[in-house]
């Protein structure tokens, strides 16, 4: 686990996503030496696979221990990594929201 955020505030979400998907997409041109996110989304894609499913399990152990604080942060975790795995996968966050909207029945 990574040391804890401090002063956490709210945000919009669809905002906040929207903004870390631009910069995710700009992340393609950039070092991998320098930059994690051009590391997974140039990288071999089980390498990002195993991010996303390490993040998966460190969400699911945070909310069995109940720490609302560490659920915060590995829910966080878990969606950064989902959000290169679509980039890559060349999924919009539009397209996703379609997908989830479809199924609200």
């Amino acid at each position: 686990m990574g040391e804890r955020t401090a002063n956490v505030q709210a945000a919009d979400l669809a905002q906040t996503l929207e903004q870390l998907q631009t910069v995710i997409e700009g992340r393609w041109s950039a070092d991998p030496e320098s930059s994690y996110t051009a590391r997974l989304l140039n990288g071999p894609v089980d390498y990002m696979i195993k991010k996303l499913a390490e993040e998966a399990v460190e969400l699911g152990l945070a909310i069995k221990d109940d720490d609302h604080d560490h659920i915060r942060y590995e829910a966080a975790d878990l969606i950064y990594h989902l959000l290169v795995a679509l980039q890559k996968s060349q999924v919009s966050l539009p397209e996703l929201a379609g997908e989830l909207k479809a199924r609200m029945k």
